[in-house]
């Protein structure tokens, strides 16, 4: 299995091992790393049978000003911006996301509050036959986990978990 980190994050596949599929023909991704997870299945030649992704970076319902301000309170105080990220990953959960940090920049951010999904992508894995799971929960801090749904649900089997949070943890 090859999995994908999230945005300021290392090494967390552990925290999904209710939900991963572990075998040499399945990709998976959190967050920032469902992106990179579903780049990496339209464009490899190895075989991939399944794709997972949790919680997926899912911004394009946010507009222009809610993405600057991220971005501007990133550049201003980037130890608070990512202490109180890693407490709004966690939510509800209570576990401590600091032994996952990784550090990451402000290019990294801007491209994650930017990124686009397109449909035209889940089609084309298909065509590969690629079967996609998506993972979402309900009391996500971090995307409208709703918004998401709406989307998600359209392009690939999408499950959305009641009282959990974006590493899909509750209470």
């Amino acid at each position: 299995m090859k999995f994908f980190s999230g945005f300021c994050l290392n090494k967390e596949e552990e925290l999904f091992e209710d939900f991963l599929q572990k075998n040499r023909f399945t990709v998976a991704g959190f967050s920032k790393g469902a992106i990179e997870a579903l780049k990496y299945a339209l464009k490899t030649s190895k075989r991939v049978d399944k794709l997972q992704l949790f919680s997926p970076a899912f911004f394009q319902n946010k507009n222009e000003k809610f993405k600057k301000t991220q971005t501007l309170f990133f550049k201003k105080d980037k130890k608070r911006y990512i202490e109180n990220f890693l407490k709004n990953v966690s939510y509800p959960s209570k576990i401590d996301m600091k032994k996952y940090f990784k550090e990451e920049d402000e290019e990294t951010l801007s491209y994650l509050l930017n990124y686009r999904w397109n449909e035209n992508d889940f089609k084309n894995l298909e065509k590969k036959g690629i079967f996609v799971e998506i993972y979402l929960g309900e009391k996500d801090k971090i995307i409208d986990s709703k918004e998401a749904f709406s989307f998600f649900k359209n392009c690939a089997q999408t499950y959305f978990i009641k009282n959990v949070g974006h590493i899909l943890k509750g209470e």
